[in-house]
């Protein structure tokens, strides 16, 4: 083993995931004509927590006043796109109508959900990705 391929195997052993989640922050509806742009959110999220070896992706839904069938796919496909990563998606602040749809469809148990989006994750900057979908219905 030469040293520089020591140093390397060395670096790959002291590389840690990162305990701070990135922030996807839903505003609006998420619904079949802002499936794209929610889509592009989540992609471009999976993007940079897997380059910055976070564990967590934080799907923030306080301020996101619809989900529909569309919006859910999506949501599920982020989800599977980020387990092939080795991310969890997590769902925060869902609302009474998105706990509802997650119910109906049987899915409850395939989103970890949180009450609020963390704290620690709103302060790293440039690390929340904004998501404005569409307007509020």
């Amino acid at each position: 083993m030469t040293a520089a391929t020591a140093r390397s195997a060395s670096i790959a052993q002291h590389a840690v995931a990162h305990p701070v989640p990135c922030v996807i922050r839903v505003h609006g509806v998420m619904d079949l004509d802002h499936s794209a742009e929610l889509r592009d959110a989540l992609r471009t999220g999976i993007e940079l927590a897997h380059k910055e070896r976070r564990t967590d992706l934080v799907v923030d839904l306080t301020h996101s006043s619809f989900c529909d069938s569309s919006g859910l796919g999506v949501l599920l496909q982020a989800r599977s796109a980020a387990a092939d990563q080795g991310l969890t998606v997590r769902l925060a602040a869902p609302s009474h109508q998105m706990l509802r749809l997650l119910e109906l469809t049987g899915i409850t148990e395939v989103f970890p959900l949180l009450p609020a989006c963390p704290a620690a994750a709103t302060v790293v900057a440039g690390r929340v990705v904004p998501a404005t979908i569409g307007p509020s219905r």
